[in-house]
């Protein structure tokens, strides 16, 4: 034993970081995204930020605000403004002016966007099915509400913090 404490337990409090949940978490959303970007960037080149403003436009009726697409995503809005950039460079999306707010911009899939969108939504749907695979209803069930109760939990953290 040394005078800081045993030489092997390096770690304060008995902090483990292959148990610690935001550790988990971060390594399961890169599994998720891995699986995912197996498809889109394989077939049309995209990274997970255009893919996901494809997914978003892809899922609204009307155009939305790049506002809305931060909102909706929880994406940084400088990586929405690249992802938009890039998608718009390559045809897949077009940008009109908001009748609403003349400041801003409407942006949707152009018919190039929603080809692709409509192509890939069911590849990746069926790696969802993949990864869900062996899974009860219930347990998915479960997962999802547990998911969302974390999500409110931190809600509420953030409420608390004034965040």
């Amino acid at each position: 034993m040394t005078e800081h404490g045993d030489e092997t337990d390096f770690t304060p409090n008995g902090f483990q970081l292959e148990t610690f949940f935001p550790y988990l978490v971060r390594v399961f959303y890169s599994d998720v995204t891995r699986a995912l970007s197996d498809v889109y960037q394989r077939d049309y080149g995209m990274a997970p930020a255009e893919w996901r403003v494809m997914a978003i436009l892809g899922s609204s009726a009307e155009g939305l605000q790049a506002s809305e697409i931060v909102h909706r995503s929880s994406m940084d809005k400088v990586v929405v403004s690249r992802a938009v950039k890039r998608m718009e460079d390559r045809g897949f999306l077009t940008r009109q002016s908001n009748e609403a707010d003349g400041r801003s911009y409407l942006l949707s899939l152009s018919e190039s966007g929603r080809s692709a969108f409509k192509d890939l939504a069911p590849k990746l749907l069926a790696v969802e099915q993949k990864m869900l695979g062996g899974l009860a209803p219930q347990e998915i069930e479960a997962m999802l509400d547990i998911m969302t109760r974390i999500r409110a939990n931190l809600d509420v953290e953030a409420g608390e913090t004034g965040a």
